[in-house]
C-alpha cells in the first residue's frame, strides 16, 4: 500500500472481513493459506445431491469446477529448503495480541499462529475454498445447511486437539464479544450445531446468499479452553495457542515480535501448505515511520522491503548495497481488483452530508497536476468503486440496470439514469472553470464567501480536518489545502500516532481520511460492511463515509443474493453507479505494480510469483545455506511467552 495512499486499512481486521488482499504483501495478518493443489479433486460441493456426500472443495457457482482437478498454484517451490530467518518491518506500534478485539492495536503477523476452516484457491478468478482445518464440506442443494468435518489430526500449539466445540465457541464469541464487524458479517448464519467431536453443521438463512457458505469457511478457529475466563472483545497481552504453522515465542511490547515455526505442526504435509512457511524464524521490528524502516532495511536490519513512495523509489536507492547488487529491486505486477481509494468524506458531519459540498470538493482536487508534480506520472487514478474489475459500471447504464432503477425512479436523482459523472478535477477544464463550478455548487448548498471565509446561513465557517498517521502525506495535502483556501475553506491536516489514528477511525471521529476499500473477484457479503446503513452505525466498520441510503441497502442485499453471474454483474454495476453519483470519495491513485526489494543472499522468491501480490511465506532461504538465528532480545525488555493450557 503506497505511502501516497496511506489508508485506514491499517486498522486490524481479520482476513475474513475482506477477501481481497489486505495489502499487496500477502504475508500479513490477512495472509491466505494457499499452496500446491496436487491431488485430483472432486466436483464442487455446490452440486452435492445431499448431506453425506462430502467434498474437499467448496465453490460459489455450480460450474466453478469444470474439470476433475484444480490447477496447482504456480507461486510456490514445493521442495523449497526449510530453515533460516525472515526479518520484516512494521510501522507504528502494537499493544495487544488479540486481532479480534475492537480495542487496541494488534501485533503484526498474528495470522501465522491460527488457521481458518478453509483457504481460498489462488490463481483463479472464481471464489473457491479448499479445506484447511476442514477435511471436507457438504452443502445441501438449497444451500441452507453446511456440514464441515474437521481434520482429526489438527492440534493447537499446546497439544490440545481442535474439535467441533472450538468451532462453535469461536462463532459465538465472534458475534457476541469481538468487533461488531463480525456480527454484521455473519448475521445470516443462524447457528452452529455440534454433530460429533470433529463435525459441525452451520444453519444458513434462506439459502439465497451464494457466498455465505464460503464466508463461513474463512472463519478462524480459536481454542475454547484457553478463552475460558477471557473475553474475545478485550485486548490481550497473553499469547493464545493457535493451530497455525508458527507460535509467538518472544516480544518487546510495541517494538519487536519473534515467531518460531512449529516443528510439530500438524498441517505441514497438507498439499495446500507445500512450499510455504519455510523460515524457522520470522522476526518483525517496528519503526516510527517508513523513512526509518527503509534506512533500517538498507543497513541490513530487514531482509525484505515493499516501497510505498514513488519519489523514494526513484531517488533514495542509490546506496552501496543496491549498486553492488546485494539488494535486488523489482517491479512486481499486481493485477487483482483494486476497489476504491481516496479521501473519504464523513457524511456524519453536517457540512459533508450535502452531496453538493462533496461534489465541490471533488472538483477542487487536481490529481493530474499532483501526479505530474509529485509522482512522476507513475500512478493511475481510481475510476470506480470496483476499479480493475469486470463489475465496474460502464459510462451508460445497461438495460438490466435501468430495469432495476425503475423501481426507485421517484427516489433517485434523475442524473443516475444518464452517464456517469465525469472524473473530477484534472486537465480537462482549467482551474478557474473548476473553481467557478465548485463555488456555484457551494452557493446552491447555502454557503457564501464573506470576508474571505466560506460561511453558511448561520455564519459558521467551512472548516475541515483530514486525519492521517503518515508524515509523508502532509506534502500531498498542501496543494489541496491551498486551493480550498482560495475559496475561503480551511483544511487542517492532523497528524496523529498510529494508536490514536486507529481509535479515531474506528469511532468515525474524523472529517476526512485517506482510505482504500479493496474488492474481491466476487463481490458479496463484505459490501454490507462497506456501504450499508447498519455498518454506518457499527463502530469499526469500513463504511467510512457513513452512507445511509435505503436504496443502496436494498441493492446490497440483492447483490448478495444474486442467483446468477449475470445478476451479480448487473447489481454490482448499479451499486457502483449509485456510489459514484453520491460523491462520497475524492478518488486517489494506485499503481499496477509493487515496488519490492530484498537482500538476495538472505531470502529467495519462488520462480513464479504470479500477479496476485507477494506471498512472502512462499519465499525461502537460498539453497546454499540458512541465515543466522534471530537476534536475542535484551533480557531486561524481553517477554518469554508460555501458552496456558
Amino acid at each position: 500500500m503506497h505511502a501516497e495512499t496511506a489508508t485506514a486499512a491499517a486498522i486490524p481486521l481479520h482476513p475474513a472481513m475482506n477477501r481481497a488482499p489486505y495489502g499487496p504483501l500477502r504475508g500479513s495478518l490477512a495472509a491466505l493459506r494457499a499452496g500446491i493443489c496436487a491431488a485430483l479433486l472432486a466436483a464442487a460441493v455446490t452440486v452435492s445431491p445431499a448431506l453425506g456426500a462430502p467434498h474437499e472443495v467448496l465453490g460459489l457457482w455450480e460450474d466453478a469446477l469444470q474439470s476433475e482437478s484444480l490447477p496447482p498454484f504456480a507461486h510456490v517451490t514445493p521442495d523449497a529448503p526449510k530453515g533460516g530467518r525472515l526479518r520484516l518491518s512494521a510501522i507504528g506500534t502494537f499493544d495487544s495480541f488479540n486481532p479480534f478485539s475492537p480495542r487496541g492495536v494488534s501485533a503484526a503477523q498474528l495470522g501465522l499462529t491460527y488457521e481458518t476452516l478453509g483457504v481460498s484457491q489462488r490463481g483463479t478468478q472464481e471464489f473457491i475454498m479448499r479445506g484447511l482445518l476442514a477435511e471436507s464440506f457438504d452443502l445441501s442443494p438449497d444451500r441452507s445447511t453446511l456440514r464441515v468435518r474437521l481434520r482429526p489430526q489438527a492440534r493447537f500449539s499446546d497439544g490440545v486437539p481442535v474439535t467441533a466445540q472450538d468451532v462453535a465457541f469461536t462463532f459465538t464469541a465472534l458475534i457476541k464479544q469481538a468487533s461488531p464487524v463480525y456480527r454484521s458479517y455473519y448475521e445470516q448464519v443462524q447457528g452452529v450445531e455440534i454433530a460429533g467431536e470433529h463435525e459441525v453443521i452451520f444453519k444458513l438463512a434462506a439459502g439465497t446468499n451464494r457466498e455465505l457458505p464460503l464466508i463461513v469457511c474463512q472463519m478462524p478457529v480459536l481454542p475454547a479452553h484457553w478463552w475460558q475466563g477471557r473475553n474475545l472483545g478485550d485486548p490481550q497481552t497473553d499469547i493464545m495457542p493457535g493451530s497455525g504453522p508458527y507460535r509467538l515465542t518472544g516480544s518487546v511490547m510495541g517494538s519487536r515480535l519473534i515467531y518460531e515455526r512449529r516443528k510439530d505442526w500438524w498441517g505441514q504435509d497438507l498439499p495446500v501448505n507445500q512450499g510455504r512457511y519455510n523460515f524457522d524464524t520470522v522476526q518483525v521490528d517496528y519503526y516510527r515511520d517508513v523513512s526509518v524502516a527503509r534506512e533500517a532495511f538498507f543497513a541490513g536490519e530487514a531482509d525484505f522491503y515493499s516501497e510505498s513512495n514513488i519519489k523514494d523509489w526513484t531517488n533514495a536507492y542509490n546506496v552501496p548495497a543496491v549498486r553492488d547488487g546485494r539488494i535486488t529491486r523489482q517491479l512486481q505486477e499486481y493485477a487483482s481488483p483494486m476497489g476504491m481509494g481516496g479521501i473519504f468524506m464523513n457524511t456524519r458531519r453536517p457540512a459533508l452530508a450535502d452531496r453538493r459540498v462533496r461534489q465541490a470538493l471533488n472538483l477542487l482536487f487536481d490529481f493530474d497536476w499532483m501526479n505530474s508534480a509529485f509522482f512522476y506520472n507513475a500512478y493511475t487514478r481510481y475510476s470506480s468503486f470496483f476499479t480493475g474489475s469486470p463489475f465496474a459500471a460502464q459510462p451508460l447504464p445497461s438495460a438490466g440496470e435501468l430495469e432495476l432503477m425503475e423501481r426507485w425512479r421517484d427516489r433517485l436523482d434523475p442524473a443516475v439514469f444518464g452517464p456517469l459523472p465525469a472524473q473530477p478535477g484534472g486537465g480537462r477544464d482549467t482551474e478557474r472553470q473548476r473553481m467557478r463550478a465548485a463555488l456555484h455548487l457551494l452557493e446552491k448548498a447555502g454557503w457564501r464567501i464573506q470576508n474571505g471565509e466560506m460561511l453558511n446561513a448561520q455564519g459558521q465557517p467551512l472548516n475541515l480536518t483530514i486525519l492521517t498517521s503518515s508524515p509523508s502525506m502532509q506534502r500531498v495535502y498542501t496543494p489541496f489545502r491551498n486551493t480550498l483556501k482560495r475559496l475561503g475553506i480551511t483544511l487542517n491536516v492532523r497528524l496523529v500516532d498510529q494508536t490514536q489514528y486507529v481509535s479515531r477511525v474506528r469511532a468515525f471521529d474524523f472529517d476526512l481520511i485517506q482510505a482504500t476499500v479493496r474488492q474481491s473477484s466476487n463481490p458479496g457479503n463484505e459490501q454490507r460492511n462497506y456501504w450499508s446503513s447498519t455498518a454506518a452505525g457499527a463502530r469499526g466498520s469500513r463504511n467510512y463515509a457513513g452512507i445511509r441510503d435505503a436504496v443502496i441497502d436494498t441493492l446490497v442485499d440483492e447483490l448478495v443474493a444474486a442467483p446468477t453471474r449475470e445478476d451479480l454483474h448487473t447489481r454490482t454495476a448499479l451499486l457502483d453507479r449509485l456510489l459514484q453519483h453520491g460523491c462520497y470519495v475524492i478518488p486517489a491513485w494506485y499503481s499496477g505494480s509493487m515496488r519490492i526489494a530484498w537482500w538476495k543472499d538472505r531470502i529467495t522468491p519462488p520462480a513464479e510469483q504470479g500477479n496476485e501480490g507477494v506471498d512472502i511465506m512462499a519465499w525461502h532461504v537460498p539453497a546454499a545455506g540458512a541465515t543466522p538465528p534471530a537476534h536475542a532480545i535484551p533480557a531486561a525488555a524481553a517477554q518469554t511467552h508460555r501458552e496456558a493450557r
